[in-house]
């Protein structure tokens, strides 16, 4: 059976090839401002100031927020480097993904 990480990663990575991610502070608060992100991923080996700021800004902005994963397989996982912030854009592949790291049903 594949564990919950390859799966959220892989999804990750389906995110990315379709277009429905952000990546990096600037460009995941850009979105957060104009409504598109609707799940937040932050690394767990992001700056401390980095994390405090997504959170309040994901409270603010009412958007789910986990604490997941290191910033290099979270990069790998999308195709970049060195990226501790990743905003997903589409609606069912950030309800999935927020699942499966809250340790909710899966599928697959």
């Amino acid at each position: 059976m594949i564990n919950n990480n390859v799966k959220v990663l892989g999804l990750l990575g389906l995110c990315a090839k379709s277009g429905s991610v952000v990546f990096g502070t600037e460009a995941c608060k850009q979105q957060i401002e104009k409504n598109k992100v609707k799940l937040l991923i932050v690394a767990n080996d992001a700056a401390d100031r980095t994390k405090r700021n997504f959170e309040i800004i994901s409270k603010d902005a009412n958007i789910p927020i986990c604490i997941y994963e290191t910033i290099e397989n979270l990069s790998k996982s999308i195709g970049k480097q060195n990226k501790a912030v990743i905003g997903i854009k589409n609606e069912s592949l950030a309800s999935q993904i927020y699942k499966i790291i809250n340790g909710g049903d899966v599928i697959g």
